[in-house]
């Protein structure tokens, strides 16, 4: 693992109309890594999420990839760039099959998972490949998120609250999937509430308050944070 920040974030404030939602946000992600947000809903989780992606274009600070700027890119050229994002709400595509959504994205960069990759990941998507996108349970739709991004050849997943409103089963079946990403050299920011989840995957933990980072720790510093925790998260 790189000891340079692949992704490197600072100072970062973001507007939604004139409302100001994130307050100087630093953060830095290393190739290889897996690095976890953790706040309150309404924290500016998401909202860093997409002021990083170039969806909120109300912003100011540095946003580096590889040491290139990204904050004045369009949208499309911060995709091309290396950065994918798998939303909370899927962004599943009701009147395509799992096939026709999954090979919707275009191709950013080389070294994407091919079709025969990804199937072997998420066979059940494999079986389910002729399905509508309605017809997908919550589960499968967020398996189908994440593996279209990781067909385009994306350098890190931008990944929001993917465990949100799942069953527990499907829950352990995402954190297996994320657990083999990171085998596979994946660098992932995580938006995720459940840090009991996240803890089986994170390499670090930033824990945002009122559009603020308040901390920053290793993984294996989380059981000794769990009362901070529970009084900044409310669990």
């Amino acid at each position: 693992m790189s000891s340079a920040p692949l992704l490197e974030v600072r100072g970062l404030n973001a507007w939604y109309g004139e409302s100001h939602v994130l307050h100087g946000v630093d953060l830095d992600i290393r190739e290889g890594e897996t690095v976890t947000l953790l706040g309150r809903n309404g924290a500016g989780k998401t909202t860093t999420l997409r002021a990083i992606m170039g969806i909120l274009r109300r912003r100011e600070g540095v946003i580096r990839l590889r040491g290139r700027d990204l904050l004045g890119l369009p949208l499309h050229k911060v995709a091309k760039a290396g950065l994918g994002y798998v939303p909370e709400e899927r962004g599943i595509f009701a009147s395509l099959n799992v096939s026709e959504n999954l090979m919707l994205p275009p191709t950013v960069a080389e070294g994407g998972m091919s079709v025969e990759e990804i199937y072997t990941l998420f066979p059940n998507l494999h079986e389910r490949r002729s399905s509508q996108g309605t017809k997908l349970s919550g589960g499968e739709q967020q398996m189908l998120a994440i593996a279209r991004v990781l067909r385009t050849g994306a350098k890190i997943i931008l990944l929001d609250e993917p465990t949100e409103g799942l069953a527990p089963v499907i829950v352990q079946r995402i954190g297996d999937v994320l657990v083999e990403l990171k085998k596979r050299g994946m660098t992932i920011l995580l938006v995720e509430q459940n840090f009991r989840f996240a803890r089986k995957v994170a390499d670090r933990f930033y824990l945002m308050e009122d559009g603020r980072m308040v901390n920053a720790f290793p993984g294996h510093e989380l059981d000794a944070r769990m009362d901070e925790l529970h009084e900044v998260l409310g669990v």
